[in-house]
């Protein structure tokens, strides 16, 4: 919903500092996407890792597709955070 009502809000207001850089290097952006907002391309690709394929055809990601994205993000994280025996 912050997409929506203030499409130029940080990044870090919905996400952790380490998720967006995990992001990136995970799902590549895009193309044309570029001048979009912060927020709203963090959401197309966590809508990616949920499975949305982002045609132009597509409509918006929902919120399943999202919701996907984001356990998907927090497994990889704590995989990550483990690999580095940051947690446990």
């Amino acid at each position: 919903m912050l997409n929506r009502g203030w499409p130029d809000t940080p990044v870090e207001l919905s996400l952790t500092t380490q998720e967006p850089s995990l992001l990136n290097q995970l799902v590549s952006d895009i193309p044309g996407t570029e001048q979009l907002p912060p927020l709203h391309r963090v959401l197309l690709k966590l809508a990616q890792l949920g499975g949305y394929l982002a045609r132009s055809s597509d409509p918006p990601p929902g919120n399943t597709v999202i919701w996907r994205g984001i356990c998907r993000l927090t497994d990889i994280q704590l995989g990550y955070e483990l690999a580095l025996e940051r947690c446990g």
